[in-house]
């Protein structure tokens, strides 16, 4: 060990060599241009720890949360590997002056479980890779040490994600925390001690680990939501949504702007929440997976009520209505017979005010009327979701379930 005196020594001799050299290197230089003579060793340390940082290898970049969002994946096909069990040891314990010692040959561990947890912070399968590994056990070990077990994986899936082997459905997490062991781990391997017997006594028999289990699975992503919002392409959903939520969906002129499903949150008093989804646009024939009407369908299977936006400036305004019952209830028998309420969206424009009346005679329920660029009338359709969303809450606790929180 290198006393104190002589570290401090040499440390001060060190520094004084430095500021030597600098002296040194003057000679031919201006007054303007001298170099001080002490260096401080704090900026050396300082120096040290740039050019040790700048000297890192570069690597890929992870995605962030907002570049995650943007590339929205509701379906997924994924390879799950259990991990491998350890080998078997097979040998004999050894001491001096003990020559019959036995057979002393641990077990192998098992191999890690590959498990899909729902994680509230996920809202996307994009973060899903095509194949996971499970961690593998550990060989055993001489003077019957066990091999460690393989750590589990763990894969974080949004809520809602239905998980399918071929055409049948294995597994539906549909809440908070909810796991599924996608791959079981292999089980380790028997040392030599393992097959000691009365009838055997030196045992040189052991088995190898079992791999893991392996299977192929597709992941489908169902938005879950309170109320989902239903209709038309450029009927103002999108619109709709940035009025009573901070979510900001794009907003365009043109149909079909909105590609996947959006969630925002509604606040009320008490700290209650409501998530509202905007689906994206059904057309005609939508049942029949006409453009790409199963893959917005289904997010619709989720949503507790519904919100059927109408766009009032067109003409015949309750066809959109019954058009678009027609293809849930295609889709899915009951879909349309959900708790539900009428928004008819741009009762800014001229041509809608002629078109309230005659679309209220023809359905013979009550319509909401608004719009969702000046917000006329949207308190209206504040107090009806929680009148829907009060009503829901009441049904889940009367059936002993716990109604959805956000």
């Amino acid at each position: 060990m290198t006393p104190a005196r002589l570290f401090s020594a040499r440390s001060r001799t060190m520094f004084e060599g430095v500021g030597h050299w600098a002296l040194s290197t003057q000679a031919g230089l201006k007054p303007s241009q001298l170099l001080p003579r002490q260096v401080s060793p704090r900026l050396l340390s300082v120096g040290c720890a740039d050019h040790a940082k700048h000297q890192e290898l570069p690597g890929k970049k992870p995605l962030s949360e907002k570049k995650l969002k943007r590339y929205f994946v509701d379906c997924r096909r994924v390879l799950v590997c259990g991990g491998n069990g350890g080998a078997g040891a097979s040998c004999f314990h050894s001491e001096p002056r003990k020559e019959f010692g036995g057979p002393d040959g641990g077990d192998g561990g098992n191999g890690g479980h590959v498990i899909l947890r729902v994680d509230q912070r996920v809202k996307s399968l994009s973060s899903v890779l095509s194949r996971y590994q499970g961690f593998n056990g550990e060989d055993g070990g001489s003077k019957n040490c066990f091999g460690r077990s393989g750590a589990i994986l763990y894969i974080q899936v949004p809520v809602g994600t239905l998980v399918k082997e071929g055409n049948r459905v294995v597994a539906d997490l549909a809440h908070l925390n909810d796991e599924y062991i996608a791959a079981l781990g292999g089980a380790g391997g028997k040392g030599n001690r393992f097959f000691l017997a009365n009838d055997n006594r030196a045992p040189v028999t052991c088995t190898p680990g079992q791999p893991g289990q392996q299977r192929v699975l597709h992941l489908e992503l169902k938005t879950v939501a309170h109320a989902g919002m239903v209709g038309f392409p450029n009927a103002g959903k999108s619109s709709l949504l940035r009025a009573l939520s901070n979510a900001r969906p794009a907003v365009a002129s043109y149909p079909f702007t909105t590609l996947k499903p959006h969630v925002g949150i509604v606040h009320y008093e008490g700290h209650q929440q409501i998530a509202v989804a905007d689906i994206p646009g059904l057309i005609r024939g939508a049942h029949q997976n006409k453009g790409l009407g199963s893959a917005f369908l289904r997010h619709i299977e989720r949503c507790r009520f519904l919100l059927f936006v109408v766009d009032l400036s067109l003409p015949e305004p309750w066809t959109q209505v019954d058009d678009l019952k027609y293809e849930l209830e295609m889709y899915e028998e009951g879909l349309s017979e959900r708790p539900h309420a009428i928004v008819a969206n741009k009762i800014d424009l001229p041509e809608a005010r002629t078109n309230l009346s005659q679309l209220r005679d023809h359905l013979g329920q009550e319509v909401i009327a608004l719009s969702a660029v000046t917000g006329e009338n949207l308190e209206r359709l504040l107090l009806q979701l929680k009148v829907l969303y009060d009503a829901y809450t009441e049904a889940e606790l009367g059936q002993g379930r716990e109604p959805l929180r956000w």
